[in-house]
């Protein structure tokens, strides 16, 4: 009897068939199918009852997984102890966002907790963020769209409205809410092409029927509020990330629900790497569904 014959029964039992255990243990079908057989021979029981709809446990099965789920649940717990004993994590973290003002709390908590972790910072829009984590460029990132591919671990950081805002100096009279038809007859400064912020503020324009045509078009958010700031025209962004700017004043959008939810994520495949894991666990994933910031 071995260790990897053990494992695999248990997750076939557990899994409730072959394909699902070859799926949980990384492994192929073929191959979790082998190590069954072999437990089943080498011990001349039959531990499961096979037919081409579903598997089910025999009762010598039944009585063998009563014993593996209290070995696994010992093996977890040695786990455990090795591991908050294990040496300190250290280093390198690197986070793409198109924001850090959701991380700023957790990024002071983490780096108490993990002095010897050096975190680097770069922004880029969704659609940069999701390509570096896919090519390895980054361990982390914060983006606004809430499904950025199956291959991603999510959690949710929450949402805020996207707001307009523009120069006090230079508009002195706008109102403090204004409508999309209204806002369209001043210049706008939009993000680049693949913002997310640009996205939403184009698709609630197009459901309204309100052309919103930029007269400028500016790469990364912190950009766009220098030339906004300058006088160019009005500027868009989610109220969590307005911050405080007394150049600038704040404009809420009326009458159309436009709001950027951000979230973190992470290759799922990279998701068990220790220095990765660390970070996404400052927040809890979801409770319902799959285990499972513009």
């Amino acid at each position: 009897m071995r260790y990897s014959q053990i494992r695999a029964f248990h997750h076939v039992a557990t899994c409730g068939g072959f394909s699902r255990a070859a799926d949980a243990l990384s492994l192929t079908q073929p191959a979790v199918s082998e190590q069954v057989r072999k437990l089943e021979t080498d011990n001349d029981v039959l531990l499961f009852n096979r037919d081409r709809k579903q598997v089910t446990l025999t009762p010598v099965g039944e009585q063998l997984l009563a014993c593996t789920r209290k070995f696994f649940e010992v093996e977890d717990q040695i786990a455990e102890v090795l591991s908050s004993h294990r040496a300190a994590l250290d280093g390198r973290l690197r986070i793409i966002a198109d924001s850090a003002f959701h991380l700023t709390g957790r990024l002071e908590a983490y780096a108490k907790r993990h002095p010897g972790v050096f975190i680097s910072i770069r922004t880029g829009n969704t659609s940069e963020i999701v390509a570096a984590l896919r090519s390895y460029d980054a361990e982390i990132g914060v983006v606004g769209r809430t499904n950025p591919g199956p291959d991603m671990e999510i959690r949710d950081l929450g949402a805020s409205p996207i707001i307009a805002f523009a120069a006090r100096r230079c508009y002195p009279s706008l109102p403090e809410t204004m409508t999309l038809a209204q806002l369209a007859r001043y210049p706008l400064v939009f993000r680049e092409a693949g913002s997310r912020t640009r996205y939403k503020l184009e698709e609630a324009a197009a459901r309204q029927g309100v052309a919103l045509e930029p007269a400028i078009e500016v790469e990364g958010r912190e950009a766009v509020q220098a030339v906004v700031a300058a006088g160019a025209g009005v500027g868009f962004v989610s109220e969590a990330e307005f911050g405080h700017d007394s150049r600038l004043a704040r404009i809420a959008v009326k009458g159309a629900e436009i709001a950027m939810s951000e979230s973190l994520i992470c290759l799922r495949q990279r998701s068990d790497v220790r220095i990765i894991r660390s970070f996404m666990d400052i927040i809890p994933p979801a409770t319902s569904g799959a285990a499972t910031i513009a």
